[in-house]
């Protein structure tokens, strides 16, 4: 699990993009996202994408509404291990490089 935080100034948002079939060319590769919960167990999402599909989804941290407003929960993100075949992904970063 990582986060592209690249210069001084990144996008708060990126986007990976599955360029071959599921079940067909790859198995697993599943998309993941653990978001770290203020004084609180860390939760897992995983997210299955098909050929074609977009996931936008935070480079550092997301809004989560509290009982006194909004805070910021830190994401991280990465891939489960691929079973079978080769999966390829398309991975847009923006950031300010240097």
């Amino acid at each position: 699990m990582h986060q592209d935080l690249y210069g001084d100034v990144f996008f708060p948002f990126q986007v990976v993009l599955v360029l071959n079939q599921r079940d067909k060319d790859f198995c697993g590769g599943e998309s993941l996202l653990v978001e770290q919960i203020p004084r609180a167990q860390s939760r897992g999402h995983v997210i299955t994408l098909e050929q074609g599909c977009a996931l936008i989804f935070p480079t550092n941290h997301r809004p989560v509404l509290g009982k006194k407003g909004y805070y910021k929960n830190t994401v991280r993100h990465g891939v489960s291990t691929v079973t079978f075949g080769e999966r390829f992904g398309l991975g847009i970063i923006f950031h300010d490089s240097k």
